[in-house]
């Protein structure tokens, strides 16, 4: 367990149909989420959602914006003890095949307004929440 917080990013992703992708990964107990990890040594927050969708998803992102912090401090959903600064962002993309590396269990792609009748991760409900009131806006 390492002693201090664990800086990460993910994205809120909008395909060309207008459709977001959610994704349930092994790391949080079976629950739906964003893709996204940890920063690297010399690599910027936007650099690093970049990479860690192409890793986990094989998609190309544009138009990424910053959407919020969140801090997930030893989260029950989590799959170990971690303290994590989950920094946040909305993005687009040009295409919609997945190619899934060994995190990713489960894909979809579906409608903003449908993505909470799955079961979100905490941290992912607070993005789509924020992703709604914004499109309300």
């Amino acid at each position: 367990m390492s002693e201090r917080p664990v800086l990460c990013v993910g994205a809120l992703v909008w395909g060309p149909d207008g459709r977001v992708l959610l994704v349930r990964t092994t790391k949080w107990r079976g629950l739906w989420g964003v893709a996204g990890g940890k920063v690297e040594w010399g690599e910027t927050l936007e650099q690093a959602v970049g990479r860690e969708f192409r890793e986990e998803t094989g998609l190309e992102l544009h138009t990424v914006r910053y959407a919020q912090t969140q801090e997930a401090v030893l989260s029950p959903e989590f799959h170990k003890p971690a303290h994590m600064l989950l920094v946040d962002f909305f993005a687009r993309t040009d295409q919609t095949e997945i190619v899934p590396n060994e995190e990713i269990a489960e894909w979809r792609w579906l409608e903003l307004d449908k993505a909470q009748s799955l079961p979100l991760n905490t941290f992912t409900r607070t993005l789509v929440e924020l992703a709604q009131k914004l499109e309300q806006a």
